[in-house]
């Protein structure tokens, strides 16, 4: 999991444009982006369960929080992570991942590799359920 807030410089080749009407923030620069969707919790609810062998997945936080746990599917060590409005978390392949909200919230999931459409579960193995 790597994870970083768009409103914050980091020194990657992502830039922030601040003037007196508001703020413009890059999310991604020369990333190959291949489906994009925004995903709707009600709250309280558990997502996820599951990894990709190949995809990429970048979750953009646009309102409410989660709690974020990953695994690598080598390992039982969980990690935790909570997530605000602002934070971008990116899921390498292989990586086990579940997301449990507390409240309503929103985000956007930006994918490189199939993840979209048809192809929504060609890439996504399920595992047990995360007793969270």
């Amino acid at each position: 999991m790597k994870y970083r807030n768009i409103y914050e410089a980091d020194g990657e080749d992502l830039e922030r444009h601040d003037d007196e009407r508001g703020m413009i923030a890059d999310i991604f620069y020369n990333k190959n982006i291949n489906h994009v969707a925004v995903v709707k919790t009600h709250g309280p609810a558990v997502r996820g369960n599951h990894y990709h062998k190949n995809t990429t997945q970048h979750i953009l936080m646009t309102s409410g929080t989660m709690r974020y746990w990953w695994r690598h599917i080598d390992s039982d060590e969980w990690h935790c992570f909570d997530v605000l409005p602002g934070n971008l978390i990116t899921t390498p392949p292989n990586e086990v991942h579940t997301l449990v909200y507390t409240e309503p919230g929103e985000f956007v999931v930006f994918s490189e590799g199939k993840r979209g459409g048809k192809d929504y579960e060609s890439d996504t193995f399920r595992v047990e359920p995360l007793d969270v």
